[in-house]
């Protein structure tokens, strides 16, 4: 799956999109009609050590996904994201095989 990774105030490093695309492929294991996803990756200006924000949107067939995590790093981010998306779809799937 292609992920379209977006670095808002920020150049991400090509290690940080990898590791992104990595988790990110993880998806197509528990549902395979992924059309496109997108991240986005923001550093907010507050005191907070937790100031890193990502946000994933999935597209499928007829849906679509949006996860907001905000954490200490990035890395953190998409973990958390992607176990959320993998809930999500494993949902959607079943109710899919329901209705079938």
């Amino acid at each position: 799956m292609k992920v379209h990774t977006q670095s808002i105030n920020f150049n991400a490093d090509q290690k940080l999109i990898l590791f992104i695309q990595k988790r990110m492929d993880k998806l197509d294991m528990f549902y395979d009609k992924v059309i496109k996803s997108e991240v986005y990756l923001k550093v907010e200006n507050t005191n907070t050590k937790e100031n890193k924000l990502f946000e994933a949107r999935v597209s499928v067939p007829g849906d679509s996904f949006v996860v907001k995590k905000q954490c200490k790093s990035f890395e953190e981010g998409a973990d958390c994201a992607v176990s959320s998306l993998e809930r999500q779809l494993k949902k959607r799937k079943q109710k899919l095989r329901a209705f079938s």
